[in-house]
This record gives C-alpha cells, sequence and structure tokens, in this order.
C-alpha cells in the first residue's frame, strides 16, 4: 500500500484537511526522518515524522498505513505520538504578561504617565550591553 504524505497526516487526524497538510509540509513545517519533503512523497512503515506547531515540534512514529480519515479512537494503531516530553513542557511555559490597571473611564495614558510605564518596563527588561550577538552566518 502507498499512501501521500499529506494525505497520510490528513488521516491519522494530525490536520483538520488534506489541503492544511500539504501547505504545511510545502512550508518546512514537516520532516520525515529529519529532512524534508514534499506532499506527494509516500509515507512509509517506521517513518519518524516531526510536525512544527506554534514553537513545539510535535513527532509522530508511523506504524501503520492508512488512506481513509480515522476515528480518533483508532488513530494509535496508525500512528505513534513520540513527541519529547521537553517539547510538550513549552506549553506549560508562564507567559510573563504586564498589566498596567487603570480605572475605567480614563481614556489612553497621558504623556506623563506613559513616560512612568515606559520607566517600568526598562526596569523589568535590562539589556547586558556586553552582550554580543555573533552575525557570522
Amino acid at each position: 500500500m502507498e499512501v501521500r504524505l499529506d494525505k497520510y497526516l490528513w488521516a491519522v487526524r494530525i490536520f483538520k484537511t488534506r489541503s492544511d497538510a500539504a501547505d504545511a509540509i510545502r512550508n518546512n513545517r514537516v520532516t520525515v526522518n529529519g529532512s524534508y519533503a514534499k506532499p506527494s512523497r509516500e509515507a512509509k512503515v517506521g517513518d519518524k515524522i516531526d510536525v512544527k506547531r506554534g514553537m513545539i515540534t510535535y513527532s509522530y512514529l508511523v506504524t501503520e498505513l492508512v488512506a481513509n480519515r480515522q476515528p480518533a479512537k483508532s488513530v494509535p494503531q496508525f500512528c505513534q505520538n513520540i513527541t519529547p516530553q521537553t517539547e510538550l513542557d513549552k506549553l506549560n511555559v508562564p507567559r510573563e504578561t504586564i498589566f498596567v490597571f487603570r480605572e475605567r473611564g480614563t481614556g489612553r495614558p497621558t504623556k506623563k504617565e506613559r513616560r512612568e510605564i515606559d520607566a517600568v518596563m526598562d526596569e523589568m527588561f535590562v539589556y547586558d550591553e556586553d552582550f554580543e550577538i555573533d552575525d557570522e552566518d
């Protein structure tokens, strides 16, 4: 049995539509055994497929080929999720956001208030002047 990569990713419910799968493959968000592929590449049993979604790279192992979309219950017999725990931990990283409380109806901040807000932000994110970025690439 031969199954296109985009069709396989759709069939095991990694992508909602086959065209979404094909777009992700074309945009180099999907690798097969460590190399980029085309949507028409044939999936094989034992292939390791990495799918980058946002800042997380999910890893899957092809255990059996399938061409038709499967119910969620039967997906584990065709595809095994082998995503490392370090990648999954990225989902739980606390997002540092700064929220400045303002009374309702006070409108936009004045120039003075804006300077005060900027001063607080600068204190929170102090930059090291000795830090250099190498641009040798």
